[in-house]
């Protein structure tokens, strides 16, 4: 393993960037160097919290210091591709939160500028990066349950923000489908491929943000992926994949740090648990850092092809639902 460290700046000072700033503490060839807000006061109190050696109150300056190597965007949905496009134009190397983008526009504008400028860009997407899912998929992949009929996903969570929140506030491009919903398109996406056909239907807010939606994907040989999100109901946060051989189910938190339990036809039982050094953002950290020591400018684990294909699924499912977000139309 090479000693040397990719240095991380970290722009927004969130909830999400916090979790990512604690994953970075023991993540291989990993280093917090910096972090930048939209206040000097609220970089220096994160970095005062992390022991981060560069606090920065703007996001130019985060992007213009010569020593970091990689930015982290945490911001929401609305912001990515300008900040993106920011830290790309100042040739730093990207991993930006999911969505990569809010429509596939956005996400092929930031595509090309890293084609363009060289660069690393990948969409965190933390849970392609998960044991746990590596391991779902290889043991769909090699038929160890058999053939796919059936996979079930879903990810609600009661949600008692104001219409304000980036949760809700269309302004922010909020809705289900792409902050919770994405999972489940994402693991069907990844263990079944584009489905044939889908339909789609969402139950809308004020605003025109869809507080909750459910999907349903076809594949041949009468194979569904049948999916939902809200913000309204808390049932529990599940995946099951169901073959002819048998099945997996990833319990509550599906998409977190967990474990596999494969189930067979006759009844035998698999379980498969693995051990976590942190709360498991590390992973793409570490896979972010691989790469670029590697000079590789994506991943091979989740590609721009995979964020393309995603986000447009994605404006699909919107198209069919109403969702429209006025500031960044299809």
């Amino acid at each position: 393993m090479t000693e040397k460290k990719i240095k991380w700046g970290i722009l927004s000072t969130g909830w999400i960037a916090h979790k990512f700033a604690t994953a970075l503490q023991v993540a291989d060839n990993c280093e917090l160097y910096a972090v930048g807000s939209r206040t000097l006061g609220t970089a220096k109190k994160f970095a005062d919290e992390f022991h981060v050696p560069k606090a920065y109150g703007n996001y130019e300056e985060l992007v213009s210091d010569p020593a970091v190597d990689v930015v982290y965007i945490g911001t929401p949905h609305n912001l990515h591709v300008d900040n993106t496009l920011l830290a790309l134009n100042h040739q730093k190397h990207v991993l930006c939160e999911k969505p990569l983008g809010v429509n596939r526009k956005e996400v092929s504008r930031m595509i090309e500028r890293a084609r363009e400028k060289n660069l690393f860009l990948m969409e965190a997407l933390w849970s392609r990066f998960l044991p746990n899912i590596i391991k779902t998929k290889e043991l769909v992949d090699s038929g160890e349950i058999g053939e796919v009929k059936l996979m079930t996903a879903f990810f609600s969570v009661k949600s008692d923000h104001g219409p304000e929140h980036r949760q809700y506030n269309i302004e922010l491009c909020g809705g289900t489908v792409l902050d919770t919903g994405i999972y489940n398109i994402f693991l069907s996406l990844l263990l079944l491929g584009k489905p044939k056909s889908f339909s789609a239907i969402a139950g809308l807010s004020e605003q025109g943000g869809d507080n909750s939606c459910s999907y349903t994907f076809k594949y041949d040989k009468d194979t569904l992926s049948v999916m939902f999100s809200s913000f309204l109901a808390d049932p529990p946060v599940v995946a099951e994949i169901h073959g002819t051989k048998g099945k997996i189910v990833l319990d509550h938190l599906w998409f977190c740090p967990g474990k596999v339990k494969l189930t067979y036809r006759d009844g035998r039982e698999k379980i498969f648990e693995f051990d976590f050094k942190s709360n498991g953002y590390e992973y793409e950290a570490e896979e972010t850092a691989k790469c670029i020591l590697a000079g590789k400018t994506q991943s091979d684990l989740w590609s721009w092809k995979d964020s393309i294909q995603l986000i447009s699924v994605m404006d699909d499912i919107r198209k069919e639902s109403g969702i429209v977000y006025p500031k960044h139309d299809l």
